[in-house]
């Protein structure tokens, strides 16, 4: 393979994501890897623990050739809106031979299989899927479960873990454009979950290694991650809790209804239980339910902060943007003019190329700079969003 691509969210960068990286180059044979990062806020619709540059360094610094930002419209969206958002801008890149991802179980071949049945959504399947979304189920597992009645007989551990769900999505995505990207997942190491507290040596879960930061107490991450990542560790986590209250605040159910996953009447339970609970935590914890999970709410939460609406979503989904490059190699720089001269979508490199983008495009990065310019407000630290780092 000459080109693979990889999405991530690198917060922070660990041994587990060193492990794909070397995957890639020793199993897999990929001349270069182009990575679609996450900027400043996550999908779990919070702060990055490090700005977007400071993780696209680790990424070059641990292999990667190019890193390129997934846009924030996508970045902050559930699982679908994700994986569809990143998949878009690889294929447009126009090199990319395939793409791998972290699995807890599975084949390859499963999730091709499930993936082509879940993009056959007959009528059959929309009720189905609505009946089962009555009753309180997933968005993931009422999918999986609609295309069963249909006579399909697929293994449930495909949507068992979010990793798996993310498997899925990205293969929907690459089918869905009828893309030649091959797919390659990578089975991931260890019994512990994506969503596992508790810190391991050696490869750990992210999420266990926030929770560490959390404590200001660092030392136990040496082990856990390369060392240029761990000397690059900043006090976590940021406080913006006033500004995600004071946008509910200001915002109406109109708008909030306009937010990819507000859907229900959700709107209207925000806003009542806004009144009596002005701590972020509280609020979310009120809010969330079996169905509304505590990410999805945060989603919505965030999105309303940046004003982030569906109809946007849709608009990115459809049209063509823009490719921002955050970092590359600087062995890699032939890449540039690589993808430069095989892309359909324009590549920034530098302000000029951004000044040039029009209208959806325009709207996309603009809700990039101001994510920058948010965290930047929320960190006291100053970043310039047309930079690109040669690492």
């Amino acid at each position: 393979m000459k080109i693979c691509g990889l999405i991530a969210e690198y917060n922070p960068f660990h041994l587990g994501h060193l492990k794909q990286i070397e995957y890639i180059k020793n199993t897999l044979h990929a001349q270069k890897i182009i990575v679609i990062m996450s900027g400043n806020f996550t999908q779990r619709g919070e702060v990055a623990v490090l700005d977007k540059f400071t993780r696209a360094k680790h990424a070059v610094l641990a292999g990667a050739d190019m890193v390129i930002e997934l846009p924030t419209v996508f970045a902050v969206s559930n699982a679908e809106i994700f994986a569809r958002g990143a998949v878009n801008i690889l294929h447009s890149l126009g090199v990319v031979d395939g793409i791998c991802f972290g699995i807890e179980s599975g084949e390859k071949q499963e999730y091709i299989e499930l993936a082509k049945a879940m993009l056959n959504e007959s009528k059959q399947f929309k009720k189905a899927l609505k009946e089962r979304l009555d009753n309180g189920i997933s968005l993931a597992k009422a999918k999986f479960e609609a295309v069963k009645s249909l006579g399909g007989t697929f293994n449930e551990q495909l949507i068992s873990s979010p990793n798996n769900i993310l498997a899925l999505e990205y293969t929907k995505a690459i089918l869905r454009l009828k893309s030649n990207i091959e797919v390659f997942p990578m089975l991931r190491e260890g019994d512990h979950s994506h969503n596992d507290l508790t810190l391991h040596k050696g490869i750990t879960s992210a999420t266990s290694i926030r929770e560490v930061i959390k404590t200001g107490k660092f030392s136990p991450l040496k082990k856990c991650m390369p060392r240029f990542v761990f000397d690059d560790l900043k006090e976590y986590p940021f406080t913006f809790d006033t500004l995600i209250l004071s946008s509910l605040i200001t915002a109406d159910t109109q708008k909030l209804a306009s937010i990819l996953d507000c859907t229900e009447g959700l709107e209207n339970r925000i806003k009542a239980l806004l009144k009596d609970n002005h701590s972020l935590q509280t609020l979310v914890e009120k809010i969330s339910t079996k169905r509304y999970t505590k990410t999805r709410i945060q989603r919505i939460l965030l999105a309303n902060l940046l004003s982030i609406n569906l109809p946007l979503i849709k608009d990115c989904l459809e049209s063509s943007l823009y490719a921002k490059v955050l970092a590359v190699n600087s062995q890699s720089k032939d890449l540039i003019t690589e993808v430069c001269k095989n892309s359909s979508i324009p590549i920034l490199t530098r302000k000029s190329d951004a000044n040039a983008l029009k209208k959806t495009a325009l709207n996309c990065f603009e809700k990039d700079v101001l994510a920058t310019d948010l965290y930047s407000l929320i960190t006291g630290e100053k970043s310039n969003e047309h930079h690109m780092l040669i690492v």
